[in-house]
């Protein structure tokens, strides 16, 4: 097995190195744009799988050369990108996975399983953490009860460094994108789509996160579970805003400066997001410094022997913790922990299904009990309502 893992930050470099034991992969190709944090994660693990190539993937004739001649590509660059790696993987022959959904992919989800159906090839779509593990518990959770109508997501991250107001622990593009568009909701079989930062709710997550401000955001669980998970009226997802990130967010709107459509400044042809980001340290370069803890609750409604319940299932993983298995940060070791089981299933022929693969349609046990195996035991509260 000849796996490229393609872009090398906090998330992608945790699944290539979970990725390195496995006996069945004999190369991993690290690419990115930056190859910095590939070279020194490869002379750390000290693996000769790992070779190390800069590449920028919206160059289409580099892209095919570096995917020619693999047999999966893990894809951990930013979502604008991943629509355009999926037709190349397609044409060269390759599986595909990645850790989240662009509103490319969406948009044209049947159309792309369909184009990997039609060559034989898997596309394990939107396997990391949230989504991916996620959904995953939501619908274990949704197993140990008779009948279920409501699935929830909620994400909740403490995280701090001495002097900033705030941090941001993944990639600053698709972070800001999130706070700044329009969330969807599911409820009795439609989406209905709420203003950016509708309203700030008060969740409280176990303890040692305990309760942050939550906002509905666009997010990949809110449409997958309605659509793979049988029964259910009722579906969204919440992240932790904090007060600060929320007002800047608001005003950088405002602004329009969240717009990803180029203007021009002097001459020069801008997209004002990409000024905003330039501006927002990059995750690899605060890793080490963050302190904190990222959580992610999947919480489910509906009945157990005729009893109205409310089931929860968390992870749970301190920065701390994270920087010292893998030298990166909770949420991008969360992220990464999802995608290298997505991948082992695969590379394990597991995942017999070709076309689109959704974290819903993976073997839940398999992942749930697979999870305690990277310090992520699975924790479960249920409650009668």
């Amino acid at each position: 097995m000849r796996l490229v893992q393609l872009g090398c930050g906090i998330t992608g470099l945790v699944c290539a190195e979970l990725l390195e034991p496995n006996e069945q992969v004999d190369e991993i190709v690290l690419a990115d744009i930056d190859p910095d944090a590939a070279e020194r994660m490869a002379k750390r693990v000290g693996s000769d799988k790992f070779s190390v190539q800069q590449v920028d993937a919206r160059d289409k004739p580099v892209l095919r050369r570096l995917l020619r001649g693999n047999d999966l590509v893990v894809f951990a660059l930013p979502g604008e990108l991943n629509v355009r790696v999926m037709e190349s993987a397609v044409s060269l022959g390759l599986d595909y996975l990645d850790f989240s959904m662009s509103n490319e992919s969406i948009r044209d989800f049947a159309k792309i399983h369909r184009m990997f159906k039609d060559a034989g090839l898997t596309a394990i779509h939107a396997m990391g953490c949230d989504s991916g593990i996620s959904d995953i518990m939501a619908k274990h959770a949704i197993g140990k009860l008779d009948s279920a109508t409501e699935a929830y997501i909620r994400d909740g991250e403490i995280s701090k460094i001495d002097g900033r107001d705030f941090v941001i622990t993944w990639s600053p593009l698709e972070m800001m994108e999130e706070v700044t568009t329009p969330a969807p909701i599911f409820r009795h079989g439609e989406f209905i789509l709420l203003p950016p930062l509708h309203k700030r709710e008060l969740y409280n997550f176990p303890e040692p996160v305990g309760p942050l401000p939550v906002y509905n955001t666009n997010h990949e669980e809110t449409r997958l579970m309605p659509k793979f998970i049988k029964g259910l009226v009722k579906a969204d997802f919440k992240i932790s805003v904090s007060d600060n990130l929320a007002a800047a967010a608001n005003m950088l709107r405002k602004l329009g400066m969240h717009s990803f459509d180029p203007v021009d400044v002097d001459g020069v042809s801008v997209r004002p997001i990409d000024v905003v980001t330039a501006l927002i340290p990059r995750p690899v370069e605060t890793i080490g410094k963050v302190k904190g803890y990222s959580c992610i609750v999947a919480e489910v409604i509906g009945k157990k022997d005729g009893k109205k319940m409310m089931l929860k299932e968390w992870i749970i993983m301190s920065h701390d913790r994270a920087y010292e298995l893998c030298r990166s940060n909770a949420v991008g070791y969360l992220v990464g922990v999802g995608g290298a089981i997505g991948a082992e299933l695969l590379i394990a022929g597991k995942v017999k299904r070709k076309g689109i693969v959704a974290p819903e349609h993976l073997p839940t046990d398999y992942v749930i009990n697979r999870l305690p195996d990277f310090e992520l035991p699975v924790h479960e509260e249920i409650v009668t309502l």
